[in-house]
Order: structure tokens, then sequence, then C-alpha cells
């Protein structure tokens, strides 16, 4: 029991080292630096004015208000075409070709979201890939400016959180006994009662994970907004960015960041209570 309990340990260790040094004491770090400020003479004081300046300064609040309605709305496109891609691969699709169709749901994934973004840049700008065919099948006169606006920034945020909302309602369609489809079939249900009553309901734990981490990253996300988004598309990310790196205002941009934290985490708790779920059942 000894031996067990210390070889537990022993595997544990990096583990807990990882996130101590790199996760957990860090945060505390910036959680300090959130609270700090200058006063008049330039000396350093503890202060709630760099979290006050979040809800007095208008740009900042209704840019967070934007970045979670452009996040909710990514999860719910998400979701719509998650669906029917995870329903095809858990229960229509062969079990040889599953196995093929995550990998290429995975391969995206094997480069990193700079090099994807920027393919997408490649396919849509107005040299690209997509004006060209265009232009030689003379569906247009002209290039069409396709990239910098929200419609193209929505389309990449759901191409980079798609996997992330496949593989848990893939799991949880899983477990679905095929049966009850046909029996459903049989008592003479329709398509559309069948996935409201049955399907949906079995997969609402997995619905509920996937918009959970669809939801986060979409409102972490910066590369996306700034390379697809352009000037215009406001994201907060880009607040915190810009006052880490631009304005070198490390407070301010601590206090950012963990309002982000707690507003992100109070929209997912909303989201459970609307929803009558559990967080420990979701991610069981």
């Amino acid at each position: 029991m000894k031996r067990s309990r210390l070889a537990f340990w022993i595997f544990m260790a990096p583990v807990l080292m990882w996130l101590l040094l790199l996760i957990v004491l860090p945060h505390l770090d910036l959680l300090t630096m959130s609270f700090r400020g200058e006063n008049d003479y330039g000396d350093a004081v503890w202060t709630l004015q760099n979290y006050k300046n979040f809800f007095t300064e208008p740009i900042y609040w209704l840019t967070f208000v934007r970045t979670a309605l452009y996040a909710i709305i990514t999860t719910m496109i998400t979701f719509v075409l998650a669906m029917p891609v995870s329903f095809y691969i858990a229960k229509l699709a062969r079990a040889r070709s599953q196995g093929a169709l995550m990998i290429l749901l995975l391969l995206p994934f094997w480069v990193s979201e700079l090099v994807r973004i920027y393919g997408w840049m490649i396919l849509l700008r107005e040299s690209g890939v997509l004006n060209f065919f265009m232009l030689q099948l003379g569906l247009i006169d002209k290039p069409i400016e396709m990239l910098y606006n929200d419609a193209t920034m929505i389309m990449g945020l759901v191409y980079t959180s798609m996997l992330f909302m496949v593989v848990p309602l893939v799991s949880v369609m899983e477990s679905l006994d095929d049966s009850l489809i046909e029996a459903a079939h049989d008592l003479g249900a329709g398509q559309l009662t069948i996935w409201r009553t049955i399907i949906l309901p079995h997969c609402k734990p997995g619905i509920t994970s996937g918009a959970i981490v669809v939801f986060m990253l979409a409102l972490g996300n910066y590369l996306t907004p700034n390379l697809m988004g352009g000037k215009n598309s406001l994201w907060f990310t880009e607040q915190i960015y810009n006052q880490f790196i631009a304005s070198f205002n490390w407070n301010q941009g601590s206090a950012f960041g963990f309002l982000l934290l707690v507003l992100s985490s109070a929209i997912i708790w909303a989201g459970l209570k609307l929803t009558g779920q559990k967080l420990g059942e979701v991610a069981s």
C-alpha cells in the first residue's frame, strides 16, 4: 500500500510542479498586480481602480459584451454544424471508416492555429484562390474583399472550434441504444420527433460540455479576431494584449484578464442553471 502511494506521488509530482509553477503562481502574481496602482506621487499602492476602469469606460465593457455575444453565436453555429457530423460518424458510418473520419477532423489541428488562419486568408483575400476562380468563371467582374468582417471572423472561430464540439457529441452518441431509434421509427415517429425526444435529450451532457469548451475558446481567442476580423472587429483579448504590450500597463492588463475569467465563468454558470445541469454531471 505504501509503495503504491509512493509511486502515485512520484508520477504526480511533475504534474503538480507544472501546475504550481506555470499556472498557479503566475496567476497569483497577476491577481496581486491587478490590485496595484500608482498614486499622484508615483508610489505603488493597493487600489480597485484597475477594475473600476472596466465598468466606467464604455469601450471596455462594451467590447466584452460584444465578444461574449459573438462567442455565443459561434457556439450555436458550431453546435448546429457538429450535430449531423457527429451523428454520421457515431451511427451511420461503418466501423472501419469511423477512425478515418476522426483523423480527418484531427488533421487541421496537427498544425498551429496561425498556419490554419493564414490558410483561410490565402483563400479569401482579394488576390486569393476563391476570387481567382470566380473571376475565371465570370461569376464576378472584380475581386471581392471577403476578409476583415464579422462574418469571416465567426467562420474562422467556428472552424477552429469544430473538433471540440464533435468529440463530446460522438462520445455520447456512441452510448445511445440504436433500438430506441428503431422503435420510434416502427411507431411512426418522424425524423424531427426522434431528434427532439430521443437524440437531443441523450446528447445533453455532450452538448453542454462541448458548448462550454467552444465558448471559452472563442471568448479567449486572439489570433482569429485579430487576423480575420481586422481593425474594426473589437475583441476583448485584444484589449488585454494592448494593455500588456502596447501600453505596458501590466496592472490594468491583469485586471482585465481576471475579469475575463470571472465574467466568462459567470456566463457558463448561468447557462448551466438555465439548462438544469450540474458541472459535475457534464464533466463526467
